[in-house]
């Protein structure tokens, strides 16, 4: 849990200094600063900022470059430096280390932010990510499997979009490299396929709380991106042809995807005329009669889809914590857990009354850090009445001051 948080020229946040506790309240206008609290706290977990990519954008003008540091409650601390050329500088008690996933380790952030808000109808990178969050956070080897994966399929695009016709030495590399990717994409799939048997439940349970009307018709599904019963590389050489005309691969692990589903439990016959190419006709155990099973994003109100993206990421927090008894955390595949932080921007905004009161009692009772922001301080009762001493601060114009 961060302890003391100091970020220098990020944004229109110039320096500050802030104590933190178990809840932290940041209440500003519009383009006050707050939302780069959560920024500049994400940067130092991620390596990056959720809003841009290029540090020049959150670099302050006229600045060389935006740090940010903490110190966390067993001590230690953490800091990250970026540059306007991306150049960047991490350390860990106070000793450069030179991979980010150091950190990432140290601190896990869950974001729910307005941007959020569109996963269901965003690629699927965005929902794959989410995945990963959790396998990396619990799985000791997942991430240098996905490295080595990432680093070998980068060659082989590159190789793909260099020529349509292959020496007899680049297809021997090209095989040399498939079998590489063959090799960690079935490692990969175990990982996820296991963190996502595991995560079901606790999506479940969510459902239940923020969509109950819906939690019979709403389901998870997992998809690995290409056919598990067959070796990645003889399917990738089978596909070769039409990788070299399109100049990129076209399966494996980078093209995994979460799936939510809608299931109707009414008769076919009523929904004639309307199926979608994602529809999938399945048959009822229960009733035999034909039922429809297409993506939630197709049926649900936008209101609704903020709530079942609400639920998506608020479900991985107690899978991540192992709150619940029987987990087994027995196989050295599984890392220690460590105190995750959670960062919620304006969701006042973004979800309704009743919502908002089942994210936060559902956070005030796990081992988590919360940082939220808001507009106006209506959300400050509930903070009270769940969280013994939480802070709140000002934010106007960068300047950050205690509300307290």
């Amino acid at each position: 849990m961060i302890e003391r948080l100091q970020i220098s020229h990020l944004r229109n946040l110039s320096q500050v200094n802030l104590p933190a506790t178990a809840c932290n309240v940041i209440i500003g206008a519009n383009g006050s600063g707050k939302t780069s609290l959560l920024e500049a706290i994400f940067l130092l977990s991620r390596g990056k900022s959720f809003r841009h990519h290029q540090p020049k954008r959150y670099i302050q003008h006229h600045q060389d470059n935006a740090t940010v540091h903490a110190k966390l409650s067993d001590s230690s601390t953490l800091a990250i430096q970026k540059q306007a050329d991306a150049t960047t500088i991490l350390r860990l008690n106070q000793t450069t280390v030179y991979n980010q996933s150091i950190l990432t380790e140290q601190l896990p952030t869950l974001l729910i932010d307005p941007s959020t808000m569109d996963m269901l109808e965003q690629g699927s990178a965005s929902r794959r990510q989410l995945l990963d969050w959790l396998v990396f956070h619990m799985k000791q080897g997942f991430h240098s499997q996905w490295v080595a994966y990432q680093r070998l399929l980068k060659q082989r695009n590159s190789l793909l979009k260099k020529s349509r016709h292959l020496t007899q030495v680049q297809l021997a590399e090209l095989k040399a490299w498939d079998k590489g990717l063959s090799n960690h994409a079935a490692l990969i799939h175990h990982y996820r396929e296991r963190i996502f048997s595991e995560w079901q439940p606790y999506f479940a349970q969510s459902i239940a709380q923020l969509l109950p009307a819906y939690a019979e018709q709403l389901s998870l599904s997992y998809s690995a991106g290409y056919d598990t019963n067959v070796a990645l590389d003889v399917q990738l050489n089978e596909r070769l042809e039409q990788d070299l005309q399109l100049g990129y691969t076209r399966i494996g692990n980078h093209r995994a995807d979460i799936h939510v589903h809608w299931r109707s439990s009414e008769p076919l016959a009523m929904h004639e005329g309307q199926l979608t190419k994602n529809t999938i006709v399945e048959g009822d155990v229960h009733t035999k009669l034909p039922v429809l099973k297409e993506q939630a994003a197709n049926v649900l109100s936008r209101g609704e889809k903020k709530l079942l993206i609400t639920a998506l990421r608020l479900s991985q927090l107690p899978l991540l914590l192992n709150t619940e008894k029987g987990t087994d955390t027995s196989n050295n595949d599984f890392k220690s857990r460590v105190t995750p932080v959670v960062l919620l921007d304006d969701i006042t905004a973004e979800l309704d009354d009743r919502a908002i009161e089942i994210l936060l009692s559902t956070l005030a009772q796990l081992p988590c850090q919360v940082f939220m922001t808001s507009l106006t301080e209506d959300i400050v009762p509930l903070v009270n009445k769940l969280w013994s001493e939480p802070n709140m601060f000002h934010v106007k114009q960068g300047q950050v001051s205690s509300a307290q």
